[in-house]
């Protein structure tokens, strides 16, 4: 079982600026992951061409009917209180940004939870093109998608139900940590094996004294061209002692994060 997380930064090149979904797509679908959790993801977006990224992504990556969901966290185009506003559902013909969850696996079932950001406005570094490169912006809510899938061997009998939940954690440590926290409780009730994706915006040392789940991957992941920390995490818990699990960094498209990949064996 492959699993990975990718901060698709919407497609847009790091050293650019242009978008280019096409490009994500391939790159995410040659990661070859049977679960893929996508953060920075762009719904219906002008500045993505008006595609509904989640579905081009899926379709890259053989994903079938009802083993893809997006649920997003602001509508209009995020970075500007004037061009977006907090989402607190998905709607799917609304212009949005979140993050996705994809599966090859057939997904026995979905939840979402939503959380608050931060109150206080944080610095952001724009890509290029965007005119003023470092802006104080609103932190937008946050949202994990959770998917109960079949991990179970071809033809084997039964169902093995393993949880993926995949999220993109508030840039404000404080705030992010206490995401985590909140997360931690509402997963409390998910099947195990459970294993946590996504960019965290917290370095491993910080990431472990507030969630003490085991660390699938080390390496760093940001900035992606000369990697100096680890932003994106795969975290299990309830991983049984004989399950192993190779992890590593790779580069995906023209990202400003590197992705993590795992291979588990359960």
């Amino acid at each position: 079982m492959r699993l990975a997380s990718v901060n698709a930064a919407s497609g847009r090149d790091l050293a650019t600026g242009r978008v280019d979904t096409d490009r994500l797509a391939a790159a995410v679908a040659a990661l070859g992951a049977d679960v893929v959790a996508v953060q920075e993801v762009d719904h219906l977006l002008p500045r993505s061409g008006g595609v509904d990224q989640t579905v081009v992504l899926a379709r890259a990556c053989g994903v079938v009917r009802g083993g893809a969901r997006f649920a997003a966290t602001v509508h209009g185009t995020p970075g500007s209180p004037d061009t977006f506003r907090a989402a607190a559902a998905t709607v799917p013909g609304e212009p949005s940004y979140g993050v996705a969850l994809l599966s090859r696996l057939p997904v026995l079932e979905w939840r979402e939870l939503r959380v608050a950001g931060s109150a206080a406005r944080l610095p952001l570094v724009l890509p290029p093109g965007a005119g003023r490169r470092l802006r104080l912006v609103p932190d937008e809510p946050r949202a994990v998608v959770a998917a109960v899938v079949d991990a179970r061997a071809p033809g084997a009998a039964g169902s093995r139900p393993v949880s993926v939940l995949g999220t993109h954690l508030s840039f404000s440590p404080l705030r992010a940590v206490a995401q985590l926290r909140e997360l931690r409780r509402w997963a409390a009730d998910l099947p195990r094996p459970l294993v946590l994706l996504g960019d965290l915006n917290l370095p491993p040392g910080v990431l472990g004294r507030a969630l003490p789940w085991r660390p699938l991957v080390a390496g760093a992941t940001f900035p992606s061209p000369a990697p100096r920390v680890q932003l994106d995490h795969a975290l299990a818990d309830g991983l049984p002692a004989e399950a192993g699990a190779a992890g590593r960094v790779e580069r995906v498209g023209g990202s400003d994060h590197r992705a993590v990949v795992v291979d588990l064996r359960l």
